[in-house]
């Protein structure tokens, strides 16, 4: 998959070049995956941002490479979202115990 990393907005053709697949399926997978959701420009022209195509390299990947259904996909994409947070939430956890911990030491 070739990608610019300077691009801020990417047109649906780039998208669908950059992954080898039609426009339409890239328009098909934005209706079916409510989170991917790209700009709109005032003609109605889809701008994908690297984020977009962070989204899309993901369903591409569980789609087309792990052959997972649209639905099984929407599941697997809700689940890594939710284990993600929950990695999040027990860094802040782990970091506020290291400064925690350090304040005891320091008062040692």
């Amino acid at each position: 998959m070739k990608e610019d990393k300077l691009k801020r907005y990417y047109t649906i053709g780039e998208v669908a070049d950059m992954f080898d697949v039609s426009k339409s399926l890239v328009r098909y997978w934005e209706t079916e995956f409510s989170h991917l959701k790209p700009h709109k420009n005032s003609k109605g022209d889809r701008r994908f941002t690297p984020q977009n195509i962070e989204q899309l390299k993901l369903i591409y990947h569980l789609v087309k490479e792990r052959e997972f259904t649209i639905n099984g996909a929407r599941l697997e994409i809700k689940r890594l979202q939710k284990l993600k947070k929950e990695k999040k939430n027990v860094l802040n956890r782990l970091k506020e115990l290291k400064g925690f911990l350090e304040e005891m030491k320091t008062e040692l």
